[in-house]
């Protein structure tokens, strides 16, 4: 059960009976009725704003709906008290037995605790990482990954029916010049003194295993050809091989996206002309001259006429050029045609993560998606922040051997995929990040991947140690669920099933808000609940988890801390890190 859901129908139940008394007016909008947990637990277990979000529809003061609606919450079975407070916000007090029935409710569900439909199925797809093909991912892209990745299985979590999809940059000049770099390291391969790397062409070693692979298999039966002769072959030799570095990259951080899509195959197969034939077809296109850029204008720049998008129509600064002087087709062009795509595959619901140098793109892109549907498709573009590299304080130099960045898979090798993907989500997504590898790896309270990996191998070391002293006592979440909670009366223990219940609600808000890292913080809270607990035990011994001399009160204390591993997996699962055993 989620105790906040709950509430809500209970509130909203009360409100029904009001109105059926002639208390306050039928009919009237619950949409804005929110049940949460007060920001001060001092005054109580949830607080609902339902007389003030009521108020203007009632055309009633908050305080004249407030004290009817708290006399008859302050009836139902489980509350104990209900407090009006400040202008109108009722604080409710809920019973102890009610509190450790969700103690039940979370051992019954086990790590999927918190699972829930409130998005019915419905079908989103979630773009991520996108980088181009020209070699392996780096510290650039990692942020944008580890988000795309945890808010897919947020979204999963919550209930929808998710697309992990990545779109492969294949179709631009960028894959030219890196087929021309493979080339060179072709050449190399052959025995050939190249000399140092020309500017511009991609310099990282990644490239000299596949260069030897083309030299070992074909001989020289490229070296002397003209560029047009070999450009395509090693267009797509080069991409391919890419693209493998790229998916060992994403394995080595967990992430395995269903759909890769490819902009190439876009152009090739008409999908271009597919997606901006529908524009046209809804008197969306045009040929028109554009003003000038604000500022300063390019010296390049002259007025022509252009084919044109009508994207102001629809929120965007200006209309959007759709094809060059030369009759190729724009960036952006392609941006049409695969949002198109989407909609065509049926994701009305569609979420980009982009870097933050992509902040441009936001209305244009939105503009698309809202022209195409016709304004029944949505569009969530998320940026990511740039990540600064740390090691002590100080600013980790690139590195040389992977062409003047640092690899994800060296990050991922130092410090573990878990660490990074749960340090990776410390802060909102288009927050500066600054990741200091001595502080990563850490083992201190202030480090929160330790911080939370600590509390559920603690956990784990509990339950060993009773599978050792108390090898008749069944540890079974069926047998734990079974058991009689009464004993779990301290404050710190009620707290901590108060944390745990408020697990579903910490996930649909941070689904509702496409945040993740709001899971970060939620786990970072569980264990210091936990941990808290754990030393309050160490201080007086009648609250240790183990009391060989009473197994009715040591049956009910493994029950809490077991909810509380089921939960930190639940939320550890989210992020995409493993919990840990022993530490």
């Amino acid at each position: 059960m989620n105790p906040y859901a709950y509430i809500r129908k209970q509130v909203v139940a009360m409100v029904g009976g009001l109105a059926d008394d002639g208390i306050v007016p039928a009919g009237m909008d619950f949409a804005n009725l929110a049940v949460e947990a007060p920001r001060d637990p001092s005054h109580g277990d949830v607080a609902t704003n339902a007389a003030l979000v009521l108020t203007k529809q009632a055309r009633m003061k908050p305080r004249d709906i407030a004290t009817p609606l708290a006399e008859r919450l302050a009836g139902l079975e489980h509350v104990t008290a209900a407090e009006i407070a400040g202008p109108g916000f009722i604080n409710l007090r809920l019973s102890d037995a009610f509190w450790r029935a969700r103690l039940g409710d979370v051992l019954a569900a086990g790590p999927s605790y918190g699972d829930q439909d409130v998005a019915g199925g419905a079908k989103i797809n979630v773009e991520y990482v996108s980088a181009n093909p020209t070699g392996p991912l780096h510290i650039g892209h990692v942020r944008g990954a580890v988000y795309g990745d945890a808010l897919a299985n947020l979204l999963a979590k919550v209930g929808y029916d998710v697309c992990k999809e990545y779109y492969i940059n294949d179709a631009g000049a960028q894959v030219d010049v890196l087929a021309r770099s493979v080339h060179l390291r072709y050449r190399e391969a052959l025995g050939e003194e190249i000399g140092d790397i020309p500017e511009g062409m991609y310099p990282g070693d990644y490239l000299l295993p596949l260069a030897r692979e083309i030299a070992a298999r074909d001989g020289d039966k490229w070296r002397d050809l003209a560029e047009a002769e070999w450009l395509a072959d090693f267009r797509r030799l080069s991409v391919d091989a890419m693209m493998d570095l790229v998916r060992d990259d994403l394995a080595r951080l967990g992430i395995e996206q269903e759909v890769f899509f490819s902009e190439e195959g876009l152009h090739k197969e008409g999908g271009i002309e597919r997606g901006l034939a529908s524009l046209t077809d809804k008197g969306l296109i045009y040929t028109g001259v554009l003003e000038p850029p604000k500022g300063k204008t390019p010296d390049d720049w002259e007025p022509r006429p252009q084919t044109l998008f009508k994207s102001s129509e629809f929120g965007d600064d200006v209309d959007r050029p759709l094809q060059k002087s030369d009759g190729a087709w724009t960036y952006f062009a392609a941006d049409v045609a695969y949002h198109y795509d989407k909609l065509q595959r049926g994701y009305l619901q569609m979420v980009d993560v982009l870097g933050a140098d992509h902040g441009g793109y936001v209305k244009r892109l939105n503009a698309v998606v809202n022209a195409l549907s016709d304004n029944q498709g949505t569009l969530d573009v998320r940026l990511c922040q740039m990540v600064r590299l740390l090691r002590g304080g100080e600013v980790v130099v690139m590195s040389k051997r992977a062409g003047n960045f640092i690899t994800l898979r060296e990050l991922v090798d130092e410090v573990g995929r878990d660490v990074v993907r749960f340090m990776m989500l410390t802060r909102k997504n288009d927050a500066p990040l600054d990741f200091d590898f001595e502080a990563a790896m850490e083992q201190s309270k202030d480090n929160p991947v330790f911080y939370v990996q600590y509390a559920h191998a603690r956990i784990r070391s509990v339950l060993r140690r009773v599978g050792e002293e108390l090898p008749d006592l069944s540890l079974t979440a069926e047998n734990l669920g079974a058991a009689d909670l009464s004993p779990l009366t301290d404050s710190a223990e009620l707290d901590l099933i108060k944390q745990m219940a408020s697990w579903p609600r910490a996930l649909e808000i941070a689904a509702q808000a496409r945040e993740p890292h709001r899971i970060a913080f939620y786990l970072n809270e569980l264990a210091s609940a936990f941990h808290a607990l754990w030393n309050k035990g160490n201080a007086d011994p009648s609250l240790r988890f183990i009391m060989a001399d009473d197994l009715g009160t040591t049956q009910a204390r493994l029950a809490l801390i077991q909810g509380v591993a089921f939960v930190l997996a639940s939320g550890l699962a989210v992020m995409g890190v493993e919990p840990v055993e022993s530490m």
